[in-house]
């Protein structure tokens, strides 16, 4: 009468195979579905805030590098006049200190080094 089988020391019944489908609430799931769709949505919105802080922080370096370009082409179209700009005497005669905050080009780059000693060497 009985249809078990003894397979490596377990009882075996004869039948469907496999897990049986788990009887999951249908509201549960929907719950569940709806938290992750809400994570998913949150995760993006955190993305995207932080790339567009990415591509402002870019811009800006963008605008004061495009200064610092316009600068030293001041510079070389007075030096092809014949005039030595006070900003280039004061380098070459190492008087830092007399040369204005906002046209000294002694801004340091992401690397640590003097963007106009880099300017120089070139």
């Amino acid at each position: 009468m009985e249809d078990n089988k003894m397979v490596a020391g377990k009882v075996k019944k004869p039948g469907k195979r496999g897990r049986k489908p788990a009887k999951i609430d249908l509201k549960a799931k929907l719950e569940r579905s709806r938290q992750s769709a809400r994570e998913c949505r949150a995760r993006k919105k955190l993305r995207y805030q932080y790339l567009e802080e990415l591509v402002s922080s870019k811009e800006r370096a963008i605008c004061a590098l495009r200064e610092e370009l316009e600068m030293y082409k001041q510079w070389c179209s007075a030096m092809d006049q014949g005039k030595i700009p006070s900003e280039i005497k004061a380098l070459l005669t190492g008087d830092e200190q007399k040369i204005p905050q906002s046209s000294a080009g002694t801004k340091t780059a992401k690397n640590g080094k003097n963007s106009s000693a880099g300017a120089a060497q070139s």
